[in-house]
């Protein structure tokens, strides 16, 4: 994986996304063609995925020219999906908003089939279906690198950052 490729507030790529992401404010049929896509496939035959996909591009995204090199854009593709769904910005780590309070928005066997997830269509599903549970509240840059850099690297970091429920001592 490329290591220049990432989205932080420093980075174009990350101002792109992040300016992206707030134009969906004021472009609610981009936003609801993304939130309506099931699928990758769906989210990136959208008007508001192959903008942000140019956007991109002209800002040094990687132009994949090989079908084995597409990772990225699927990656991409997941990320546009998602966001879409991200009404505010957090600053907490998603995995710390799905587990705080007394009785954690998203339980710990969810949150375990979503790190034991063999696809990125699963994991995309699985993040999609915990936006509702933490009022569609992301920290969107850090959610678009989890996404774009998702590994055991990325698994284990929210394994730390999850806060898994005490107990019972036997």
């Amino acid at each position: 994986m490329n290591d220049k490729i990432s989205f932080h507030p420093e980075t174009a790529l990350g101002q792109v996304l992040l300016r992206w992401w707030e134009g969906l404010e004021n472009n609610r049929g981009d936003r609801a063609e993304l939130r309506r896509a099931h699928n990758l496939t769906a989210i990136v035959l959208t008007g508001g995925y192959q903008h942000l996909y140019q956007m991109l591009l002209a800002t040094g995204w990687p132009k994949e020219d090989k079908p084995e090199n597409n990772w990225r854009n699927e990656r991409l593709a997941a990320i546009a999906g998602l966001l879409a769904h991200v009404k505010v910005q957090d600053e907490r780590s998603l995995p710390l908003a799905m587990s705080e309070g007394e009785r954690p928005p998203f339980s710990e066997l969810r949150f375990r089939r979503l790190l034991d997830s063999s696809s990125l269509d699963e994991v995309f599903g699985g993040l999609r279906r915990a936006l509702p549970l933490v009022s569609y509240q992301a920290n969107v840059l850090e959610l678009a690198n989890d996404v774009l850099l998702w590994s055991d690297n990325v698994k284990k970091r929210w394994a730390y950052t999850y806060r898994w429920p005490a107990k019972s001592a036997v």
